[in-house]
């Protein structure tokens, strides 16, 4: 595949993914055909876990859906930054949206379900740590810098809706395993530098005695300032591990604490990227992530054929955000020439040099004396002040305590195994919300003054001034799997799991409920079953067939913003409104994989996925707004291949996805960035979604090459790359966007693209080794995700407001299409040593 030329629009980028299919499906049935002459194969056989606790494992030939397993070697070898930039380079099906700008906040879809740190983003991927679901009561979010990459096992992706692994396995649940100190033992340290003033250092140390105790260790620190403007990184995490082994029973307690401080600038208007690639749309955007975890896990042997495990944990997360973002309220409003009183109050305070007349967006690009004067005469400064700040805080203590039985037997002389268990999870919530007005500067960073979004002008009532919530949510499940071989070569698994929520909202502003009141106690439950069979006509191919459901209940993020006639600013800024229904899932899993000689393995399925009231976040007329709504019916179908094989030194692995995600329902939302929308010329307006409309963000093809040559007996090199097709923007929901160039600009969707990596690795001693990376090596500049929305600013940068006449006694606003720009090329090195 031919890397596009340097620089290209991104509106225009597209990547062609058919010849290289082509030829690399011509080199495994060129390998497939050697291999077919050797006499003898030996079948590899992978066992993974069917719940999140450690039970007894199956092979993956009996699991009814195309499992991914991942090792410690392999996350290792890949010198990838963390779990989500590995999924994206190596695992079948899953693309990344760059939406925060930062490497350790990124949105992972898996065959259009998500998994992300971003509050307001609907999930539906579960991830486990341990057996401990670690996406976060309060919005679902899964937050990757607070998962140590050194202390990972192994990991295995699950697809569909496998009710086993709980609420939010709509698309799949991600189970992680961790290191202990007798698989994982010695000691090793691991140093690195790289672009952008990235800096790591990690330590590992695992170990073990006859007695039976084990232990293991790692620490991470990271820094980078970022290739975006004002964008630093800054991860630490410990993670500590103990246990004690005998022969039927083994304990473990892990301790991790993570503390990490993350810029993320989020997205940027296409034509300030033309203009310059790293740049923000307004600053700054800090989110501060405090994270400690404890988990305590048994297993015990019973007897030969009965395994009895089970855990306990606690988990404290305490989130700080602050964010400078436009304010949409001063769009439409006349901002530039201060009035006799503004002045008066300017220059009673002691400001000089403010415009007496004449002043316009030409002249004057970055007002702020409007703002000034109005917070000094508290004078509705939510109209003239260009910019505010967004403060939130979040503390979550997370507990619970999940049990299961697991017998191996025989049933009528059926080979049998069945999981019985059940589990509690309880959480406590407080989340507080400001805004903070202030004005933009020509570096579009935000200048706060001394006004607030209640109207009060004290700093005591910045942290409690729009939102303070504390909720609690209960949980409680019982699950049941049993896979029986009927024959030698068919097996059939059925499971289920039962579920029931009671979320409870205590609105600290606004008690007592009524239309503004965030109180409310809503219960969900439900039964989720599974059925699946798995045939082996022989002993190198398998066929699967599964149908499975799954739900999840709505956070109170989106309990709290579900009105379209009050659009939310995410995080959010909640209000009272109507409960949302739980989404359902049902999938469809059918495919066969096999193994040709020693090196060749492959495999080929569909899929289709509908969800019933799913929960998807509309776009409002302002970029980063809007609101939750149940939609009647989507789909997410598709095919899968995958295929690896080895020639002498080299080693080949291609995965390619076709995903149709589309609206199954008729529904109007509102479209007022959308030039479609009833009624135009940059004025609010809904648009119209039709069955057959593609769903934002979720590209249509993705494919992934990865190369391994082993040069020499010391020298490894590696290349892998990435083609993702383009999609439509978030606001773009009808797929009829059309940009005008007055009204409304850019053209709502987001190119296709194509990311090469090159990596190396050096075995310099039997201890030493030397590694680099080289990601996006032809310096692609290209956009993983797009939005519609207002825009503030001028194509010279300066802030406009009311740039046409009144239609109607309304302003018209121009609007835009922002993108998620992808990290030009970076280069890291490193040295691992082993003790």
């Amino acid at each position: 595949m031919q890397a596009p030329a340097r620089r290209p629009s991104f509106t225009r980028c597209r990547t062609s993914l058919h010849p290289l299919v082509l030829a690399l499906a011509a080199a495994f049935a060129a390998q497939a055909q050697a291999q077919q002459t050797q006499s003898t194969v030996t079948p590899t056989v992978v066992v993974v876990g069917q719940t999140p606790l450690p039970g007894l494992d199956l092979p993956v030939e009996q699991i009814p859906a195309p499992v991914q397993t991942v090792s410690a070697a392999q996350l290792q070898e890949s010198t990838s930054l963390d779990i989500s930039s590995y999924m994206s380079r190596r695992m079948n099906g899953v693309h990344v949206n760059e939406i925060q700008g930062n490497p350790f906040q990124m949105d992972v879809n898996y065959r259009g379900y998500t998994a992300s740190p971003l509050l307001g983003t609907p999930q539906g991927l579960s991830v486990y740590l341990d057996g401990v679901r670690i996406n976060q009561p309060f919005g679902d979010v899964v937050s990757w810098d607070l998962i140590p990459k050194a202390a990972i096992a192994n990991m295995n992706l699950m697809p569909g809706s496998n009710p086993l692994f709980g609420l939010n396995t709509l698309g799949g649940a991600l189970a992680i395993q961790t290191k202990e100190g007798r698989t994982h033992p010695g000691t090793v340290l691991e140093t690195g530098v790289g672009s952008y003033g990235r800096r790591q250092v990690t330590l590992e140390h695992g170990g073990f005695n006859e007695q039976g105790l084990e232990w293991f260790f790692t620490a991470n620190k990271f820094h980078e300032r970022g290739w975006r403007d004002t964008s630093p990184s800054d991860v630490r995490q410990v993670f500590g591990k103990v246990g004690w082994q005998s022969a039927r029973t083994d304990l473990d307690l892990t301790v991790s604490y993570a503390d990490n401080q993350l810029h993320g600038n989020g997205l940027q208007e296409v034509r300030f990227l033309d203009q310059d690639y790293g740049s923000v749309y307004t600053k700054p955007d800090i989110t501060t992530n405090r994270n400690l975890f404890l988990n305590l896990s048994a297993k015990h042997s019973i007897s030969d054929n009965l395994l009895a495990a089970g855990n306990v944990y606690y988990r404290k997360i305490n989130t700080t955000t602050y964010n400078g973002d436009v304010n949409e309220g001063a769009l439409d409003q006349s901002i530039y020439q201060p009035s006799a009183a503004e002045r008066a109050a300017l220059k009673a305070a002691g400001y000089s040099g403010y415009p007496t007349s004449g002043a316009n967006a030409s002249n004057t690009p970055f007002p702020y004396w409007r703002c000034v004067a109005n917070a000094l005469l508290n004078d509705e400064p939510n109209e003239k002040c260009t910019g505010v700040i967004h403060r939130t805080r979040t503390d979550q203590e997370n507990l619970g305590m999940s049990g299961q039985l697991t017998w191996l037997g025989d049933i009528a002389g059926l080979r049998n195994q069945a999981t019985l268990g059940a589990g509690f999870d309880m959480s406590n919530l407080r989340f507080q919300q400001s805004a903070q007005y202030g004005y933009i500067t020509a570096d579009r960073s935000i200048v706060p003054v001394n006004a607030y979004a209640d109207g009060t002008q004290t700093s005591e009532n910045v942290e409690d001034a729009r939102v303070r919530l504390n909720g609690r949510t209960r949980t409680w499940s019982v699950f049941a799997s049993d896979t029986l071989s009927l024959t030698d070569k068919l097996t059939a698994t059925v499971a289920g799991r039962y579920n029931q929520s009671v979320i409870k909202n205590q609105d600290l502003l606004n008690p007592g409920g009524g239309i503004d009141s965030l109180d409310g106690n809503h219960t969900y439950q439900r039964f989720n079953p599974a059925i699946g069979f798995t045939y082996s006509p022989a002993k190198t191919l398998n066929t699967y067939l599964g149908y499975s459901e799954g739900s999840r209940t709505p956070t109170a993020v989106e309990l709290g913003c579900a009105n379209p006639d009050n659009p939310c600013r995410l995080p959010n800024a909640m209000a009272g409104d109507p409960p949302l229904k739980q989404v359902v899932t049902r999938t469809w899993d059918a495919g066969v994989r096999g193994q040709i000689g020693n090196r060749t393995f492959w495999n080929a399925g569909v899929f289709r996925s509908d969800n019933r009231d799913d929960i998807l976040f509309v776009a409002s007329d302002t970029t980063g707004s809007g609101y939750f709504k149940n939609f009647g019916k989507t789909r997410r179908q598709g095919v899968e291949l995958g295929g690896s094989t080895g020639f002498g030194p080299l080693s080949i692995g291609l995965q390619y996805t076709y995903l149709d995600a589309t609206y199954q329902s008729t529904e109007e939302v509102n479209g007022s960035a959308n030039s479609s929308n009833e009624e135009g010329n940059g004025l609010e307006g809904n648009i119209t979604i039709r069955p057959g409309n593609r769903i934002p963000l979720i590209p249509k093809h993705i494919a992934k090459l990865a190369l391994d040559y082993q040069a020499t007996s010391s020298i490894t090199l590696g290349l892998d790359m990435i083609g993702v097709s383009g999609s439509y923007a978030r606001g773009n929901e009808n797929n009829q966007h059309q940009a005008d160039g007055v009204y409304y600009l850019g053209s709502g969707k987001s190119g296709g693209y194509a990311v090469t990596n090159l990596s190396a690795r050096y075995q310099a001693t039997p201890k030493l080794q030397v590694f680099g990376q080289i990601n996006n090596l032809f310096d692609r500049e290209y956009s993983t995700a797009a939005q519609l929305g207002a825009t503030a600013f001028s194509s010279s940068g300066g802030v406009v407001a009311r740039p046409f006449a009144s239609v109607g006694g309304e302003y018209p606003l121009v609007h835009s299409t922002f993108q998620a720009p992808g990290a030009p090329r970076t280069l890291w090195v490193g040295l691992r040593y082993s003790l």
